[in-house]
């Protein structure tokens, strides 16, 4: 059936079925990695799910080196789904509530789904479990019952703000500043014109990135622009541009080694530290607790729970 299905040959199906029943033992694992071949396929889901069930029956679902693992183009890219770090996610695979969704209620309830039938199992029932979870996380004890697991401190938002749309904005006047922070729009978007006509109209720009790129030059031109022009002003000429190519742009990374693509290659990257997450997090909590501000509580109550503060990477946790 595969055969006649896939166009695979017989014996070449019956080789691989061979090969990968020798993984379902202690000593051996066997993981499946997928693509957009599978993703983006009008039965994609049907055929991961069928590679994942093959996995469970090898025993290969749990176990290093094992499981169900998808490649995506770059090797963050699926870091930032899981961590939420897209304008409307939060962690977990949650999403920032609309702007119609004004009440907690609103939000929960057409996003904790109900079985449709009895006894079917329904993931995502459980979400006001998981955003219970994140709240506290996030907000401590300033998230409770009594006020919605802090859902007030969530922004609501009315539309996606993706970078086309971003540039857009810029280019009509409506977007007063940007921080571009290692991502290379003027390299990277069709229409490089209208992509560094809409840069020069913002009031302030700041790009972080280790590395010289067409943004990075970009700003540093503007920079010496302004510099020269201070007594003669052009309105094409950004008001304040930063540039942080050193202390404050260095890597993340934490630790010295190698990542794994799907291009059959393994990088070694250096070791890199950075500190000025958590400085910039604590001076403008300081700030806004001493000098307030039209909403500071999110703010304010934003806990991160380490019991040597300044040195978090210790991981000396209360």
């Amino acid at each position: 059936m595969v055969a006649t299905i896939c166009g695979t040959p017989k014996e070449s199906f019956l080789k691989d079925l061979r090969h990968d029943r020798r993984t379902a033992a202690p000593n051996r694992a066997m993981t499946i990695m997928y693509a957009l071949g599978w993703t983006q396929h009008s039965q994609g889901s049907e055929m991961i799910r069928t590679a994942a069930i093959v996995q469970l029956l090898l025993g290969n679902i749990g176990i290093a080196g094992g499981g169900m693992n998808a490649l995506r183009g770059h090797s963050n890219i699926q870091g930032l789904t899981d961590l939420g770090l897209l304008s409307t996610s939060l962690p977990g695979y949650m999403s920032l509530p609309r702007e119609a969704e004004q009440s907690y209620e609103d939000y929960i309830k057409v996003r904790a789904l109900k079985p449709l039938r009895p006894n079917q199992m329904s993931y995502w029932q459980n979400y006001g479990k998981f955003f219970v979870s994140y709240q506290k996380t996030t907000f401590g004890n300033a998230a409770t019952k009594d006020n919605d697991w802090a859902y007030d401190y969530l922004p609501k938002y009315d539309r996606g703000y993706d970078v086309l749309v971003a540039f857009e904005l810029m280019n009509q006047g409506k977007m007063n500043g940007y921080i571009c922070q290692g991502f290379n729009p003027v390299g990277s978007f069709p229409n490089k014109k209208k992509i560094i006509a809409g840069l020069s109209k913002l009031k302030w720009l700041v790009i972080i990135d280790p590395l010289a790129t067409e943004t990075s030059e970009f700003g540093a031109i503007r920079c010496l622009q302004r510099r020269q022009d201070r007594n003669h002003p052009d309105r094409s000429v950004s008001a304040c541009v930063h540039v942080l190519r050193k202390r404050m742009a260095r890597s993340p990374i934490p630790a010295a080694g190698c990542s794994g693509i799907g291009k059959r290659r393994a990088p070694g990257r250096r070791q890199g530290r950075s500190r000025n997450h958590r400085e910039l997090f604590y001076r403008l909590r300081t700030a806004y607790a001493k000098d307030g501000g039209a909403f500071p509580d999110p703010i304010v109550n934003l806990t991160w729970p380490y019991k040597i503060q300044a040195s978090p990477r210790r991981m000396n946790w209360q």
